[in-house]
């Protein structure tokens, strides 16, 4: 699964890496410039890059993590969609329409966190990242819901997953799909709605890529922000 990470790069850093522009002020009723964000956590607002359709630019906006379907009752669903599965996402009602609909994005992020289990009462946290600190483009989807009530739209985001590489199954046998540049405009284009193509697309990175630095437990309280999470505690690194 991928259920804490960080953004630690603002806004105008990621719409030159991702070829975007930032979001209109407001666009969404609400929007914080995304940079220096050490432990990223459900429920929360996210930095996200989406192409809202085949002529208009890409923006880097903030949807809330935990996708709200259009069709929920209660938006408190989305506590649940944090994450969708690469093998269902076509098929499961909650991320079908939004998989199939071009209702897709590209979460950027520095780094990721996983736990280790070492014993029965002890995990290890790891920081997982490109070792030449590239960033890593999470694949994602997106969806709009309305407050029929107070006539306010909700956007949020999920976390598309897959079965981890054998480097990575040392840790956790899941881990977040990272999109290469080389497929960051198919994943992102609208237009697109070939899901077996798509589906192509989402597969665990290749082992030795990335690398897993243990961290201190501190990173367990997501009330814990700041830059001293990601900084490395003894410890053997691992190649993922």
């Amino acid at each position: 699964m991928c259920g804490r990470f960080t953004q630690q790069r603002p806004t105008a850093e990621l719409a030159e890496l991702f070829e975007a522009r930032p979001a209109p002020e407001g666009a969404t009723g609400h929007y914080d410039d995304p940079g220096g964000h050490y432990n990223v956590a459900p429920t929360q607002d996210v930095a996200v890059i989406v192409q809202p359709a085949p002529d208009r630019a890409r923006v880097v906006d903030a949807y809330r993590w935990g996708l709200v379907p259009s069709w929920a009752k209660d938006p408190k669903i989305g506590n649940r969609m944090i994450n969708a599965r690469a093998e269902t996402v076509a098929t499961s009602p909650a991320f079908k329409r939004s998989f199939s609909a071009g209702r897709r994005c590209i979460v950027p992020a520095d780094a990721f966190y996983e736990w280790r289990r070492v014993d029965e009462k002890t995990r290890q946290p790891y920081l997982i990242r490109r070792p030449d600190g590239a960033p890593l483009a999470f694949a994602g989807l997106w969806s709009t819901w309305k407050d029929e009530p107070n006539e306010a739209w909700l956007r949020s985001c999920t976390i598309i997953t897959t079965r981890a590489n054998e480097g990575m199954e040392r840790i956790h046998d899941r881990m977040p799909v990272i999109l290469p540049p080389e497929v960051w405009d198919q994943w992102l284009d609208p237009s697109l709605t070939d899901t077996e193509l798509l589906q192509a697309l989402l597969h665990a990175t290749p082992a030795g890529e990335l690398e897993a630095v243990p961290i201190s437990t501190a990173v367990n309280n997501p009330r814990n922000k700041g830059p001293e999470l990601a900084r490395p505690v003894e410890g053997e690194v691992l190649t993922v």
